[in-house]
C-alpha cells in the first residue's frame, strides 16, 4: 500500500460511541420544529420585543445576523427550537 493510500472510514457506530449523547440530541434538535419570534409572540400574546429579550441569550436558540453597513441597517433573526420553547415556558411558569 502506498503512503498516500486512503484509510478505511470508521463506521457510524464508532462515531456515536466516541461522541456520546450530545450528537444524538443535536440531531433531534435539528429535526424538531423551530419557531420565529412572531410565532411565539402570537402564541404567548406578548410583543416581539419582549420575546426577543426572553430568548436572545437562551442556549439552543439559533441566531442569524447581518452586519450593519454604511447605508444599510443590520438584522438579527432568531429561531427557537421547540424544546427550548418548552424549557423557557417551564422556567417562567415556576418564577411566577
Amino acid at each position: 500500500m502506498s503512503e498516500f493510500a486512503r484509510k478505511p472510514a470508521e463506521s457510524s457506530h464508532a462515531f456515536h460511541a466516541i461522541s456520546g449523547p450530545s450528537t444524538a440530541s443535536s440531531i433531534d434538535l435539528a429535526s424538531e420544529k423551530h419557531y420565529s419570534v412572531i410565532e411565539i409572540a402570537n402564541l404567548w400574546a406578548l410583543s416581539e420585543k419582549t420575546v426577543r429579550k426572553i430568548f436572545e441569550r437562551e442556549p439552543g436558540v439559533i441566531h442569524w445576523c447581518t452586519e450593519e453597513k454604511l447605508h444599510k441597517r443590520g438584522y438579527r433573526t432568531l429561531r427557537v427550537p421547540e424544546t427550548v420553547l418548552y424549557r423557557v415556558h417551564r422556567k417562567l411558569r415556576r418564577a411566577s
